[in-house]
């Protein structure tokens, strides 16, 4: 399904958004606002006020802005857990990489879980950050119900962003710093943002239900777990074949995330690996270096603008001349091969 209109929308049952983490992320030593890139010609092209970035590719020092997550889960387990010594998650590269940088701040061990299709260079950009990496002989799903067994172990926690945990509940808390953020700095009344489990889509909905904006969530298409639980009514697991989009090749949303997606993403749209690449493409040409994942927005926008599939979402969200969009570039190139050969 390449677009829907989610049919249990009810924007008024979406729990108002966290503001727990934004003190904290303010008071961490290379803290700053990532900044919005307004794109003009876009916005003429699609007959719209503004169409503009939110650039994920350097958020306090890494690449992705699940650091936001990670450090604000970490600091929360912490609390209750002070006799914690190592930090274990899963991971598809990003979040695995933001707890073991946030492990090495606080002195900490950790282990990261990765599927056996984990690109090498996540695996070493992980491993750099002192963390011991577990290579899982099959999908992200496995790893992370092989980082849950190893979170029980006598000193370990599992920071998971997937599942109904407290880390999982404290990511999601944690993201919302990235909108207010954002609030504070681009006027706008469509959103939309990358998919995956949902973590970063849930923070966007709680966000959204109270800003007055409509939210998008974007996926893979072969790895559309949202849209399939928004079609079905309740979270349904998909195949997984494969994406270049790592960090949204995921089977099923978080069950943390499921009650604010259910209840506040007024759409979804799906893309494929090459319009991934082609936003890339569009996106660098204008000096942005965004990776897969973050780019997929723009190549959703493109297929909500122009796909005669999208027509009935077209007619429910408009794209009109008062539009005024923000699309979440969740990632920088954190595949450098990936990078350059989509831009070849």
């Amino acid at each position: 399904m390449r677009c829907l209109l989610n049919p249990a929308l009810n924007a008024a049952a979406v729990p108002a958004p966290s503001g727990d983490a934004a003190a904290f992320h303010a008071s961490l030593p290379r803290y700053r606002a990532t900044p919005v890139r307004t794109l003009p010609e876009l916005a003429a092209e699609l007959g719209v006020a503004t169409v503009a970035l939110k650039d994920e590719s350097d958020r306090l020092g890494l690449p992705a802005f699940k650091v936001l997550g990670a450090a604000w889960a970490v600091e929360r387990t912490l609390r209750e857990h002070p006799g914690i010594d190592t930090l274990v998650a899963a991971s598809a590269g990003n979040h695995g990489r933001a707890v073991a940088h946030v492990a090495a701040q606080r002195a900490l061990r950790c282990r990261i879980f990765l599927p056996q299709r984990s690109a090498a260079a996540r695996r070493d950009a992980i491993a750099a950050e002192g963390a011991e990496i577990v290579i899982v002989d099959g999908s992200y799903e496995d790893a992370v119900a092989q980082a849950a067994a190893a979170g029980g172990e006598r000193g370990s926690v599992e920071i998971a962003d997937v599942g109904g945990s407290g880390p999982a509940r404290w990511v999601i808390d944690g993201y919302a710093t990235l909108f207010a953020e954002a609030a504070e700095q681009h006027d706008h009344d469509m959103i939309l943002v990358p998919v995956g489990v949902g973590s970063l889509a849930a923070a966007g909905a709680r966000y959204a239900s109270r800003a007055g904006a409509q939210l998008i969530g974007v996926e893979p298409v072969t790895a559309a777990c949202l849209t399939a639980s928004l079609a079905a009514g309740r979270p349904t697991r998909v195949p997984t074949p494969g994406s270049t989009m790592a960090g949204l090749d995921c089977a099923e949303v978080s069950t943390a995330a499921w009650p604010s997606l259910r209840d506040g993403v007024h759409a979804t749209v799906t893309v494929d690996d090459e319009e991934t690449r082609a936003a890339m493409r569009e996106l660098a040409a204008k000096g942005l270096a965004i990776g897969e994942s973050g780019a997929a927005p723009l190549a959703a926008l493109r297929a909500l603008a122009a796909d005669p599939r999208c027509s009935t979402l077209r007619r429910s969200l408009p794209l009109a001349p008062e539009s005024r969009i923000l699309l979440i570039a969740t990632e920088g190139p954190t595949d450098p091969a990936s990078f350059r050969e989509a831009l070849a």
